[in-house]
């Protein structure tokens, strides 16, 4: 099961997990303290919108693919009778919900949450609605990206206790 696809859930002759849940954990907390600066702070929105869109899609798919290649990994090395691997199993799947849901949430936010640019020809600014249901999605955005931040701690330290004991 060598080569590069995560069919084999492989690459270059390393478990393709390790490699995937890397990505997770340093662009899933990326996107989230965008998010939350997205959702926070409108005069940013202009600058954030497409850096948070790529980095919510990717710490997604990598989500996705980590909860697959871990799945892959305990079942090839038969190692789920082991307490630890099975609370990180559980922590890894919960996070791909909560990343799936955090996804969502950023989407929404970035359809309805306008703001003005800083540039002087007012070019990239979208109109901002305001009212409840832009303080309502705001919220939505904050809540979303705590949870990611507070997942990603929770698998990443079980993940680690996991292999390290």
């Amino acid at each position: 099961m060598s080569g590069s696809s995560l069919a084999g859930m492989e690459i270059a002759g390393l478990p393709a997990h390790p490699l995937v849940v890397h990505a997770v954990v340093v662009i899933g907390p990326l996107a989230a303290l965008a998010a939350l600066a997205f959702a926070v702070l409108p005069r940013g929105r202009w600058l954030l919108r497409w850096p948070l869109a790529v980095a919510t899609l990717v710490a997604v798919v990598a989500a996705v693919l980590a909860a697959y290649s871990g799945q892959q990994l305990l079942d090839a090395r038969g190692l789920g009778q082991l307490e630890a691997v099975r609370h990180h199993r559980q922590l890894g799947l919960l996070l791909r919900n909560v990343m799936l849901g955090f996804g969502l949430a950023v989407a929404l936010g970035l359809w309805r949450l306008g703001g003005p640019s800083a540039l002087a020809s007012g070019r990239g600014g979208r109109p901002q609605r305001g009212g409840a249901v832009d303080l309502a999605v705001s919220l939505l955005v904050v809540l979303a990206a705590l949870a990611v931040l507070g997942t990603v701690a929770l698998a990443g330290d079980s993940g680690a206790r996991a292999v390290w004991g």
